[in-house]
């Protein structure tokens, strides 16, 4: 985007779904840089159960206890079996789990535009309740992990940075955001999801590259997911947390608003148009017949949500690829295997709803001939919007897709598809 109040973040999932999603952003309040607020008060500690410690900066470690201090740029920890509550100036509750890291990088709370709340959580899980920095200034309010930013709108939420070492079965290394009240977005370089009560949002560890689960460049994009995670486990004063999480709902009611509609498609060729009328396969070599028997194929699977035949459209060994475009205006380029699609479609095209998809132009011209081939490949390209909603959210977004057609067995497989955001 051209102007500096709009932030974009966006999204990819299937073989060419890019979801970007534009969120308008006021101009920033005066920052502060990390560091600044070390030594001033953060909180009052209100709950202890078991050992939990605080280093200062001095690296001089203590017991916290009921009623003690915990400053801004102190490294707070708990044992496997350490509990405790904080308290802060606006009101806030921070409840640590059992085996958390986190550090408070930045508090002020002034009543002024200033005020701000950013933690980095290092390990484990916290619960957090905002208080009134949220509401004044929800700007400056954020949980920073190894792999994303949350920030919150008034919220009561459980952030949990999962290390690869304890990473096992379904669930992978990375940052998990379990929503209890308001709302959160999950923030990575590239790519955000917003979360509602009751849901839960991941983003992946971009050091663990080698675990491909997720198709094109999803592989590093936050995703929502189907269900909490049994790693999710209530503390020992939650009951406490509940009823104060409560009482500040009622002081604070926040009315849920519908998503907005999404702009009219252009005048182009609807995904919609290609299930009523797909066409047979072309009976001859044609360049332009090709592309647009394969596209309606493509599209018309989309529109059924019918993942056996998308998948059915690609050969074993195609190679996909997905360029999107960062914050700071650079591009990121990921490469994917087919078995690299199918988790992310099968888990993306649930979610999907009130899909809509224009082609705006197909372009498609003849190849090289494989060796023992009849008709050479054909290369199309075709410039799409696409909207709907993807986990109740609303997306829109402009792409080339590029894809290079072979026919095998009498039926036209992409052995090579790309997308890039415009």
């Amino acid at each position: 985007m051209k102007t500096a109040s709009v932030r974009c973040t966006h999204h990819l999932f299937a073989l060419a779904m890019l979801v970007m999603a534009c969120l308008p952003v006021a101009a920033m309040a005066q920052q502060t840089q990390p560091g600044a607020d070390n030594g001033k008060p953060f909180a009052t500690v209100w709950r202890v159960r078991g050992e939990v410690f605080a280093t200062n900066l001095r690296g001089v470690e203590r017991p916290l206890k009921e009623g003690g201090n915990v400053l801004v740029g102190e490294k707070i920890r708990s044992t496997s079996t350490g509990e405790a509550v904080l308290r802060t100036a606006d009101g806030g509750m921070v409840a640590i789990r059992p085996a958390a890291s986190f550090v408070p990088v930045q508090f002020a709370a002034e009543g002024k535009a200033t005020d701000r709340q950013v933690l980095r959580l290092i390990s484990g899980s916290l619960r957090l309740i905002s208080g009134w920095i949220a509401r004044l200034n929800p700007r400056d309010h954020r949980v920073q992990t190894p792999s994303a930013t949350i920030g919150i709108r008034g919220t009561d939420h459980e952030p949990y940075v999962l290390a690869p070492e304890l990473a096992k079965g379904n669930y992978q290394a990375g940052t998990y955001d379990k929503v209890n009240r308001g709302g959160t977005s999950l923030d990575t370089d590239g790519g955000s999801v917003d979360i509602d009560p009751g849901r839960v949002g991941f983003a992946r560890d971009p050091a663990t590259v080698t675990r491909r689960t997720r198709a094109l460049m999803t592989l590093l994009l936050p995703t929502l997911l189907d269900r909490i995670p049994d790693f999710y486990i209530g503390g020992a004063f939650d009951a406490e947390l509940d009823r104060y999480s409560e009482k500040l709902a009622e002081k604070n009611p926040r009315a849920s608003e519908p998503p907005p509609e999404a702009a009219p498609l252009p005048a182009g060729t609807d995904a919609a148009e290609a299930v009523a009328s797909a066409p047979a396969a072309p009976l001859d070599c044609t360049p332009e017949a090709v592309a647009d028997y394969w596209l309606k194929r493509l599209d018309g699977a989309m529109m059924r949500r019918d993942v056996r035949t998308i998948l059915s459209l690609f050969a074993p060994e195609v190679v996909t690829r997905a360029t999107v475009r960062k914050r700071d205006n650079s591009t990121q380029t990921e490469e994917f295997s087919r078995d690299e699609m199918v988790q992310s479609t099968l888990r993306s095209i649930t979610s999907l709803k009130n899909y809509h998809q224009r082609r705006l132009s197909v372009e498609a011209r003849a190849g090289s001939t494989p060796a023992g081939g009849v008709c050479p490949n054909v290369e199309v390209s075709s410039l799409v919007i696409e909207q709907g909603l993807l986990g109740g959210k609303p997306y829109r977004f402009e792409s080339t897709e590029t894809y290079q057609l072979e026919q095998r067995a009498g039926e036209w497989l992409a052995i090579r598809a790309e997308t890039v955001q415009r």
